[in-house]
């Protein structure tokens, strides 16, 4: 039984290439902590020194942003896909 996680490009340097990892099924904070667990370096990058996820890391279910579900606790079933969706912000004026 196992989950897709998507990785966005900006961090796949971080899984040495990888767009998408397979993992076991659970709740999302367990999925991304077997992430990280995997790729540390990527660990440092969805976690800040709290140990929660940083404010511009956006974790998606299918299409839903797991803020409207239960946070990190949202149960993932198995075949789902995982997002993760660094916010971008900037511009020109």
């Amino acid at each position: 039984m196992a989950v897709t996680v998507t990785i966005p490009t900006a961090l796949r340097q971080y899984t040495g290439g990888n767009a998408s990892v397979a993992l076991a099924t659970g709740s999302v904070g367990q999925i991304l902590a077997a992430l990280s667990e995997q790729y540390p370096q990527l660990g440092k990058h969805l976690y800040n020194e709290q140990g929660t996820l940083r404010s511009f890391v956006n974790i998606y279910v299918g299409d839903e942003d797991i803020r409207h579900l239960q946070g990190i606790e949202t149960p993932v079933p198995d075949g789902e896909t995982v997002s993760i969706i660094p916010a971008i912000a900037g511009g020109v004026r």
